[in-house]
């Protein structure tokens, strides 16, 4: 069994959860975390603090029922890839947003190294204007 798989397989559980502590056990103070540029929290943040300072607690304020929906988990050793579909309406104006997305991670005994993030980012923009 892949100990970085498992490491993100538990986050994507914790995010279906709701549980912040869970999705932030694979994280370090080093953890690279890349939100792709056109997306509301582009930019890289690096530690939990900044990660969740900078994309989760904006999440949580600004889009109603915002999920990801997991469809693939693809374990490729230290690196894992992640695929899915992003949903919630974004509170301010009211629209939906339905978007693909793959994250790919680079992991080093089951701790995250970096985390990025590919997206439609005009699907989202979209509900956000």
């Amino acid at each position: 069994m892949n100990r970085n798989y498992e490491a993100i397989k538990a986050h994507y559980a914790g995010s279906d959860a709701r549980d912040l502590a869970a999705m932030m056990a694979p994280i370090t103070s080093r953890t690279a975390w890349t939100e792709m540029a056109g997306f509301p929290y582009a930019g890289t943040y690096t530690g939990p603090d900044a990660i969740i300072a900078g994309v989760f607690k904006r999440i949580g304020e600004e889009w109603d029922g915002y999920t990801l929906t997991l469809e693939k988990l693809v374990d490729g050793g230290s690196t894992i890839v992640g695929i899915g579909t992003y949903s919630g309406i974004y509170r301010k104006t009211g629209k939906a947003m339905s978007a693909r997305v793959v994250h790919v991670w680079e992991m080093e005994d089951g701790k995250a190294l970096s985390f990025e993030q590919f997206t439609d980012t005009r699907l989202v923009a979209a509900a956000t204007a």
